[in-house]
């Protein structure tokens, strides 16, 4: 399944707890198969870890458990808002991602 957002993309939330704050974040994986993607400080749970050789002191962590796609649009910083996106030639050949409403560049090429 080819999917619209790509790992190092600033995402919004539109739907889902985070959408009220209006929050904002970088994309850290992605499993197109299942749908979802993992944003940084999205969907955090608490995780309770027991003492370890490497963790000695144990304790409650958060961690950021994967959204669905259909739950985080790609954010446009020339806009200010989530966009559907485009894709668009460069002069040099290359194809890009760019914002249906202002054709600005969107995410990592």
């Amino acid at each position: 399944m080819k999917t619209r957002i790509r790992k190092g993309d600033t995402v919004i939330a539109v739907a889902g707890k985070e959408r009220f704050a209006r929050k904002t974040g970088t994309v850290l994986k992605v499993f197109p198969g299942a749908g979802r993607a993992v944003v940084e400080g999205f969907n955090l749970s608490k995780r309770h870890l027991r003492p370890t050789q490497k963790n000695p002191k144990g304790g409650i962590v958060q961690k950021e458990r994967s959204i669905h796609l259909s739950n985080i649009m790609p954010f446009c910083a020339k806009c200010q808002r989530g966009v559907r996106v485009a894709s668009k030639a460069l002069a040099d050949g290359s194809k890009v991602r760019a914002c249906r409403k202002c054709g600005e560049v969107v995410g990592k090429s």
